[in-house]
C-alpha cells in the first residue's frame, strides 16, 4: 500500500532524488530551493526539511544531482536560463550548508538543459542553449566545484557547416550513456525542440581522445522524422547501448526505442 512521505509546497515546479534516493530536491516558482532528508534510521519511511532558501530570481524548472563522487551538490536551472550551481559544505568548523560555487549562463542564450557525467578524466557537465548550441564544461580541479572550464562548443548538427539562419529552440534534452568502467569513451544524447530541423534530431556525441574533440557518431531519426520536434530523451540505465534509447513526447504523439 502506498504511503505518504512528504508534502511540497504550494508552488512547487521540480523535484529530483539524488543517486541513492536518501534525499530529495525541489525548487519553486519563486526560485525557492528546498532540500529533504531521509531521517534516521535509513529505514524510516519519511523526509525532513534540512534547508531551504531562495537562490534564484525567477522560476526553478529543472534540478539536476551531481554524481556522488563530487559531493553533495545540485545544478539549478531557471526559467530565464541560468544554471546556479549550490554544494552543501562545512565552513569554519561551522555545520553543513549550502553554498552557491558556480553560475552558467548568459544574457545572449538560455540554458535549456544541463546534465552531468564522468568521463576517463573528469567530471563534465553538457549544457544545451537556446540557439542550439551544445557547450560541454569540464571540472578542472575535483576538489572544488567552482573550478569549471569550457572545454568544447558546438551545434547539434552533422555537417560541420550549417546551412540554417538563426536558431530559435524552446526546449532541449540530454541524456548521459550511463556504461561505466573499462575504456568506453564518453558519451551523450542530445536532441531539441526547436524551428530548425538540422537541430531537432537526436545525436549521440563521443569524446574522439585521439583528436580531442567530441564527434556525432549516430543521428536517432528515420529521414522522414528529421523535422519533428523533440521533447525528452534518455538511454536505459543498465544497457548503455544505441538499442537501448527511447525517445518519447514526439509532437505527432509517436513513441520508438
Amino acid at each position: 500500500m502506498a504511503k505518504e512521505l512528504l508534502t511540497l509546497d504550494n508552488g512547487t515546479t521540480c523535484t529530483s532524488w539524488n543517486y541513492s534516493g536518501t534525499r530529495l530536491a525541489a525548487g519553486s516558482v519563486d526560485g525557492t530551493l528546498s532540500i529533504f532528508d531521509s531521517r534516521d534510521p535509513p529505514s524510516s519511511s519519511s523526509l525532513h526539511s534540512t534547508f531551504k532558501s531562495r537562490v534564484l530570481e525567477g522560476n526553478i524548472v529543472k534540478i539536476v544531482w551531481i554524481p556522488p563522487e563530487y559531493g553533495d551538490a545540485v545544478a539549478c536551472i531557471s526559467a530565464d536560463g541560468i544554471v546556479s550551481l549550490w554544494e552543501e559544505v562545512a565552513e569554519d568548523s561551522q555545520s553543513l550548508q549550502w553554498k552557491m560555487c558556480k553560475s552558467f549562463g548568459n544574457s545572449s542564450s538560455k540554458v535549456l538543459d544541463a546534465q552531468f557525467g564522468i568521463s576517463l578524466t573528469s567530471l563534465k557537465m553538457v549544457a544545451a542553449y537556446s540557439d542550439g548550441n551544445v557547450r560541454v564544461f569540464e571540472l578542472s580541479d575535483p576538489l572544488e566545484l567552482r573550478n569549471w572550464q569550457l572545454q568544447a562548443e558546438f551545434q547539434n548538427v552533422i555537417e560541420s557547416v550549417s546551412s540554417f539562419g538563426k536558431a530559435s529552440c524552446l526546449s532541449a534534452s540530454i541524456s548521459w550513456n550511463p556504461q561505466k568502467g573499462g575504456s568506453q569513451e564518453s558519451s551523450f544524447l542530445v536532441g531539441f525542440n526547436s524551428n530548425t530541423s538540422e537541430l531537432n534530431s537526436s545525436k549521440v556525441w563521443e569524446f574522439d581522445q585521439a583528436h580531442q574533440r567530441w564527434l556525432p557518431v549516430a543521428e536517432l531519426a528515420l529521414p522522414e522524422e528529421k523535422g519533428d520536434q523533440l521533447y525528452a530523451v534518455a538511454w536505459a540505465p543498465n544497457i548503455g547501448s544505441l538499442a537501448g534509447i527511447k525517445r518519447v513526447d514526439w509532437c505527432d504523439s509517436r513513441d520508438s526505442v
